[in-house]
């Protein structure tokens, strides 16, 4: 989950129906960190691909593994994910689940004919990144802090959305009559509720080649056409189950209606479309099949985002009252992000029956960027803020495939460690992975790979200010992915 929950002043402006710049570091983070990758056999050796990318996955990973291939692939895959969250909220403890399925993979690739050496092509779709999760949180707050103060002030005058729900009020020099300030009689000591479900994905459509130009020695680059969509939606509620705000305080006052407050809604929607594109370059050396290295270079990915937002939020008073804003729409926004180059190094042993591979990524998020869309003011400002939050990361990928003897059928483990992106995470916010697999050839010419990984980390994020509402997640992730492949 994102470490910002909200930027309430990010809110308050949404509803001003104009081109407005709310979009921060974690947007980009959303782009930048990747996903899984689709391919059963890769997952289940815990994506330690770079020297071995001799299936469809390998575009993704290193395009030069693809010359490895000397018949036609065509190959599909299906997927499954599972997110499961437990967050605690003012030591109480809330949990939530979201599941989604989806056609993850199809892949052709074809070895042309060539006197010495190979040269091969590849075409094909991949789902690379589930935005699926979800949180739920519960408590009660005890300190003097609300989302109804945070959003009333003097920077709400021209956009007075707790005086419109009857939250706040004006105060003026009772002499001039001239605005001084917005106030709220409300000083915390509300139960906070609320819960957010994300959902879409990123896609690529790949075009890649390899070629073997010199014995055992590859060089391969992939194309990428990006698409893909992304939704947040967010309900949050703060309710005076205390009764502190009771029958006899008009919240604004000489107004009877607002006597005996009980509830303050708001729900925001945020929607993207997604495009773009990317490439990818790599090397890789075979040594008779023995021994493999192999390296590789992603380079930025150039998304544009169309967004769209919609906002709303209403009170409640024990008088049976309520106020409502209506929903706010306001015109879609269009600006361009830019990810972090990632590289990657691997190896591969082949010791008779057992393969053993290993790779190491290295991503320096302090290299995205917000490139189009917004002034330069506001672009440095983002930039200065992903420089001061942001660090460089390793990702470990370590996997183990072994041969059943005279069967046809192939035994898969492997493990991931991707260090969390922000400067001094303690541990328990890097990503942790365990995978497994099997796949069994029928005739030389059939495959059918099955792939499982659970993962594990902690998060948190503030439903606004800092540490003043916050919710410490436990996350938990399960992917399970069914690959099929033909061979002509």
């Amino acid at each position: 989950m994102n470490r910002i929950f909200i930027s309430s002043i990010a809110f308050v402006l949404l509803l001003n129906f104009q081109l407005i710049f709310a979009q921060n570091y974690n947007d980009a983070l959303l782009l930048s960190e990747p996903g899984l990758i689709t391919g059963a056999r890769a997952l289940s050796m815990g994506n330690s691909f770079t020297s071995l990318s001799n299936d469809f996955s390998g575009v993704l990973f290193n395009p030069a593994g693809i010359g490895l291939i000397k018949k036609t692939e065509l190959s599909l895959g299906m997927g499954y994910n599972s997110f499961y969250n437990t967050t605690t909220f003012f030591n109480n403890q809330s949990f939530a689940d979201n599941n989604t399925v989806n056609f993850d993979q199809f892949g052709l690739i074809l070895p042309l004919p060539t006197i010495q050496g190979s040269w091969v092509f590849a075409i094909g779709y991949s789902l690379v990144k589930d935005f699926n999760r979800t949180m739920e949180f519960n408590g009660f707050n005890s300190e003097n802090t609300s989302m109804v103060q945070e959003l009333t002030g003097e920077y709400n005058e021209q956009i007075p959305i707790t005086n419109d729900l009857r939250l706040a009020y004006e105060i003026r020099n009772p002499q001039t009559e001239d605005y001084i300030r917005d106030t709220t009689l409300i000083n915390g000591l509300l139960n906070q509720s609320g819960g957010i479900n994300k959902k879409g994905n990123i896609n690529k459509w790949s075009f890649a080649t390899s070629i073997e130009i010199a014995k055992g020695f590859f060089v391969g680059a992939t194309f990428n056409i990006l698409s893909g969509n992304y939704k947040s939606d967010r309900d949050y509620w703060e309710d005076d189950t205390q009764n502190y705000y009771g029958s006899s305080l008009e919240l604004v006052p000489g107004d009877g209606t607002t006597r005996d407050f009980q509830t303050f809604y708001l729900n925001d929607v945020i929607e993207w479309d997604l495009s773009g594109w990317d490439s990818h370059v790599g090397v890789l050396y075979n040594w008779n099949d023995w021994f493999r290295f192999g390296a590789s270079i992603k380079f930025p990915s150039y998304f544009t985002v169309n967004e769209n937002f919609l906002v709303n939020a209403n009170s409640t008073f024990g008088t049976g009252n309520e106020y409502s804003l209506s929903p706010a729409i306001n015109d879609p926004i269009e600006y361009d992000i830019k990810t972090p180059f990632e590289y990657a190094v691997g190896a591969s042993a082949n010791i008779l029956i057992l393969t053993v591979s290993g790779d190491i990524k290295i991503i320096d998020y302090t290299q995205m960027e917000f490139i189009e869309g917004f002034d330069y003011e506001y672009r440095n400002a983002r930039q200065k803020e992903i420089d001061n939050l942001f660090t460089t990361t390793l990702n470990y990928h370590v996997g183990t495939e072994l041969k059943i003897p005279f069967l046809p059928v192939f035994a898969r483990v492997g493990a991931m460690y991707m260090e969390s992106p922000y400067v001094d995470d303690p541990v328990e916010f890097d990503k942790k992975y365990l995978t497994a697999g099997a796949g069994i050839l029928i005739d030389n010419v059939f495959s059918i790979e099955a792939a499982i990984s659970h993962g594990w980390w902690s998060d948190y994020g503030d439903n606004y200010g800092v540490n003043v509402s916050r919710t410490f997640q436990d996350i938990e992730v399960d992917n399970l992915i069914l690959s099929l492949t033909a061979r002509f």
